[in-house]
């Protein structure tokens, strides 16, 4: 299908953003915004981001890619992912005047952009907002790390016969070992010892309670080998509403076993390609 990519540049609080658009000759009615996280350009890792809007684009459906305040060629200065509901909100707006035949728009975003496109419609309840693809949602804190360190390393580690013959023969690197569980012991229980403290909801309830309420579809992609995966699993089994949104049928799970954090092969960038266009096919109406 022939399709074009156009850049575009548009206002948020007095910066100028720049984003690409990919249009297919007959566009669908659903687009999907790109949100880009951490210290990343419009690109994204390995040309992920680039590549997915082709091959989407490919298919039918618009995409657009965007460089947030402070990032890439956007003017303005660089803000963390619980700070981008102005980007994302002036993002779908150029996105929706450069593309004028969308009525639903679907938010895509890896790692912290992620949790930044669940607290974006946490805040707003932005109705222009029917899908979510979540890829490795960031749900970091002193407390999850340590609960995955334990479960997912050390656990593992004293599962390990080599690792007891190297204690009882005095090796250094288990001393270290073993302080480092100690350790993490002691955060993951001062953290749960502290929670509630604040007036104010951390960030990883905020994000699982819009999983939980989100009334449109959303698609989870996770890595098999990657700890922010691990522990947004650690996080939503304490969690009830993330348990419910799970269980729901609201949410498609897919699994990329053996991938990494950002995909960074052939193969996963392309299952994540795959996965995500099997899902508008099928959950969202051209």
């Amino acid at each position: 299908m022939s399709h074009n990519e156009r850049p575009v540049v548009f206002s948020c609080a007095g910066e100028q953003l720049l984003g690409i658009v990919a249009a297919p000759a007959a566009p669908a009615s659903t687009g999907v915004l790109i949100v880009v996280g951490g210290p990343q350009y419009r690109a994204g890792s390995h040309r992920q981001f680039l590549l997915l809007s082709r091959a989407l684009c490919g298919a039918g459906f618009p995409v657009m890619r965007f460089d947030c305040r402070g990032m890439g060629d956007s003017s303005g200065e660089a803000r963390s992912f619980e700070a981008l509901d102005e980007d994302v909100a002036a993002a779908i707006a150029a996105f929706r005047q450069n593309c004028p035949q969308l009525e639903r728009i679907v938010l895509w975003g890896l790692c912290d952009a992620a949790t930044a496109a669940l607290l974006y419609w946490e805040r707003t309840r932005d109705s222009r907002i029917s899908g979510l693809v979540l890829l490795n949602p960031w749900v970091r804190s002193e407390a999850t790390l340590a609960r995955t360190h334990i479960k997912h390393y050390y656990a593992q580690r004293l599962l390990q016969g080599e690792f007891w013959r190297k204690l009882f023969g005095g090796r250094l690197g288990v001393g270290v070992a073993l302080r480092g569980l100690v350790g993490s012991l002691r955060r993951a229980r001062r953290q749960a010892n502290e929670g509630g403290a604040s007036d104010e909801m951390p960030f990883q309830q905020r994000m699982m309670r819009a999983l939980e309420n989100f009334p449109g579809v959303s698609l989870l992609i996770l890595s098999g080998d990657d700890y922010t995966a691990k522990e947004f699993l650690e996080a939503c089994q304490g969690d009830p509403r993330a348990q419910r949104a799970l269980a729901g049928p609201r949410l498609t799970r897919v699994d990329v076993a053996d991938a990494d954090h950002t995909f960074s092969s052939r193969e996963w960038r392309q299952a994540v390609e795959t996965a995500t266009l099997d899902w508008l096919q099928k959950s969202m109406a051209c």
